[in-house]
């Protein structure tokens, strides 16, 4: 069984970089056509697709959110991270990482093969 976790800060203050990490269990992150996407959601929002790292290592974003973010990878600890820059209160959502298999970015959780429980992030002075 596939699990992920989210890990990082709850509380970021303004103007400061997000880092957000995914451990996952059960399959190795380079495994052929698996994809791994960190999404948000606000209140009262639809899910926001943030940005991609594919098995092989390629990378996509957002074009709202490409200057502002990067996601890697430690292949290693089979990691994926997010890395959110000059925050604001905004930026306050709960925040998933998630698995897809193929290339479709679903607009749906509930359209991802497997995702973490996910993580609130508030940005806060």
């Amino acid at each position: 069984q596939v699990q992920l976790q989210e890990s990082g800060p709850g509380l970021v203050k303004p103007s400061q970089t997000l880092s957000l990490t995914c451990t996952v269990s059960g399959e190795i992150i380079t495994t052929r056509d698996y994809n791994y996407d960190w999404v948000r959601q606000s209140p009262g929002k639809v899910l926001e697709w943030m940005a991609r790292i594919t098995y092989n290592g390629n990378t996509y974003y957002s074009p709202s959110l490409k200057s502002r973010t990067s996601i890697s990878r430690d292949t290693s600890k089979n990691q994926f991270t997010l890395q959110l820059s000059s925050v604001t209160p905004e930026d306050t959502a709960v925040y998933y990482c998630a698995v897809k298999k193929g290339p479709v970015v679903p607009t749906l959780l509930s359209d991802y093969n497997y995702r973490g429980q996910g993580m609130q992030v508030t940005v806060s002075s």
